[in-house]
Order: structure tokens, then sequence, then C-alpha cells
């Protein structure tokens, strides 16, 4: 048994962050010894002065798909709201959905967008209440959905977003995802060249984050929590980077927990990684063993999450809650828009 309250910490709301910085890379950085639980504090683009010529970075280059449109049933006029959760990759147009409110999503309801530029059918009602639905329209799918939809930010960010591309990575490339990477927001183009030149090697995955990532553990066992599946892809060329890297006795740092799964979902026994693509459904916790990461850079995640469970399987549980203290006490901000940890080997004075 592992308690789901073991995971929990006070968090005052004002510090849940509502906005990105201006400068991605000023936000702040605690540097975390996963070893000694030592710590200190400093700005993000520091993170350099910790990188080693050898090391490699995992970054997850997925791209957040403005997956939130508002439309009205077809014959009612009553708001509809649909949230594009996974696209099926067998059926032409047709993706799993959340729907709000559901009851006026029976099968066979039509769902009008953009005064009918796209129209969706419910064709089945699955899992969780989710709709599957098909969707008609002339043209290409993606630019209408630029057009129309909306970036589906965490719940608990309450502000509009004014710039979408700043929930977006500067490396974001592979469309999909239903929330973005966070960790990977604090980097600029000019951060990622300086570590480049420094001889840090980066290496490019894709995990397409669903919404699963913000879904609340609701069992007191955390053993019995089931994790929602996400698509991959790991390339020949970010495996052959990764298993250079461990050959020649360099660290892998992976930017956010997405790119942790995913690696460690690929990943054989002896911490080499093949180039793979699929679905994984991967929960990390304390007692996992790592394979392949050594070190990780993420915000400061949701109390009771899987996210702070993934944390405290790389740097201890009683770490990782010390540093979340400190951080309320220094007024870190928390969640996607907020500052970053870095949980390293790093000797800290």
């Amino acid at each position: 048994m592992m308690d789901l309250h073991d995971f929990d910490y006070d968090l005052p709301e004002e510090l849940i962050a509502q906005d990105p910085l201006s400068d991605r890379s000023s936000s702040r950085l605690m540097v975390l010894n996963k070893n000694t639980g030592k710590l200190e504090h400093k700005i993000f683009r520091d993170i350099i002065d910790y990188l080693n010529p050898g090391d490699c970075l995992v970054l997850n280059d997925t791209k957040v798909i403005p997956a939130r449109l508002y439309g009205e049933k077809e014959g009612t006029g009553a708001g509809i709201e649909v949230l594009l959760l996974k696209r099926k990759e067998d059926l032409k147009d047709t993706w799993e959905v959340l729907v709000k409110p559901g009851k006026k999503a029976k099968v066979g309801a039509r769902i009008s967008f953009g005064d009918g530029k796209l129209v969706a059918e419910v064709k089945d009602i699955v899992d969780d209440g989710n709709r599957i639905i098909q969707f008609e329209y002339d043209g290409i799918f993606e630019e209408i959905l630029d057009d129309l939809g909306q970036m589906p930010l965490p719940p608990y960010i309450t502000h509009k977003l004014e710039d979408k591309d700043r929930y977006q990575t500067v490396y974001a490339t592979h469309k999909g995802s239903a929330a973005a990477p966070t960790a990977g927001l604090h980097f600029t183009n000019e951060l990622l060249k300086a570590i480049e030149e420094k001889g840090v090697k980066i290496a490019r995955v894709t995990l397409h984050v669903g919404l699963g990532t913000f879904r609340p553990v609701k069992v007191e066992n955390i053993l019995d929590h089931h994790m929602h599946s996400e698509f991959y892809m790991v390339s020949q060329e970010a495996a052959d980077i990764i298993n250079e890297t461990k050959k020649n006795g360099g660290r892998v740092i992976s930017v956010g927990t997405t790119s942790t799964r995913t690696i460690e979902s690929v990943a054989n026994e002896d911490g080499t990684v093949p180039a793979k693509t699929g679905w994984t459904d991967i929960f990390i916790y304390p007692g996992y063993k790592f394979k392949t990461i050594d070190c990780l850079i993420t915000n400061f995640h949701l109390p009771e999450s899987t996210l702070v469970m993934l944390v405290s399987a790389l740097a201890g549980r009683e770490n990782v809650l010390n540093a979340y203290k400190i951080a309320v006490e220094e007024k870190y901000r928390f969640f996607s828009f907020g500052d970053a940890m870095f949980i390293t080997d790093n000797e800290i004075q």
C-alpha cells in the first residue's frame, strides 16, 4: 500500500502562476541534489552551469493543438464545448473527445462550429462518458482548427492567454497534444544554442500529452491508479544520441515528466534505448528503478498528482516534499506557467 496523502502538501492559491513571464528563461530555478536533498536557488538560464559537455538533454517536441472548440447543437442551437483528446488513427477524421454538457451529445447528435465551417457527428459513447465523433469539413482540418480552436489551458489557469505561442515550447514540432510539456517552456532558442555550444547533445522525442495528465488520483492506495495511455515516438537519431551519451559516461537529463515517461517506457534493462513508436501508460512512483534517466528538469506539480510521485521516485519523497515546502516559503510560482526545479547529482555546497 502506498498512501495518496503521502504526496500532499499545502499550496496557497496565490502561488499558482496565471500568466507566463515575458522572458521564458528568467523564471526561477530550484536546484535539488537527489542524493543529499541539499538545494539552492537560481534563475532558469543558470541551468547551463549545471550541464556538462557530454551530457544529453531529452526534449519532448510535441505541439499543443488548439483542441477546445465551442459549437452549437444542430436543431436546438444549444451551446456545446468539445475538447479533442486523441485522434483515432484507424478512422478518418474521427476523434475521442470530452463534451460539455454531455447530456446534449447523444449518439447521432450533430454539432456545428464556426457557422458550419466544421461539423461533428457523435458516433459512440465510451469510457468516462467520452464521445467518439467524426468531423465533416471542406479544406485542411489543421487550418480550420487553428482558426476555430482555443488552447486547452489547465483548469487552474483562469486568465485568458494573450499569445497562443506562450503555451508552446520554442521547439514544438509534431502536433497532437492537449496540454504542453511545461518544463520545456523555460527554454529560449538562445539558451538551447548556448547549451549545445557547451558540448551538450540534444535528443528530441515526441509524446502527445493527454488531459489525463491533470486527472486527479482518486484511489487511496496509489497502486490501484490506472494511467491514461499516450502516443510516443522515439526516432533512431534520438536513440543513438542517448545510447552514445550513456556509453561515454554522460548523463541523460530529461526535460519534463513526459520525456521521462517516454524514455523509461522504451528503455531496455541495461539502460539502452531502441527506436520505437507506440502507446504508453507507464506509472512511475517511489520504488521505481530508473533505467536511463539520470536527472530531470521539471515544474512544481499539483499535490497528490502522479507527477509529484514521479519526481519523488527520482529524488526521494522526503527530499521532494521538503523542497516543495521551501518553494512555498520562498514564494516560487507553481504549475504550468510557474518556476522550475532541476533534480540532479551536481554537488551543492
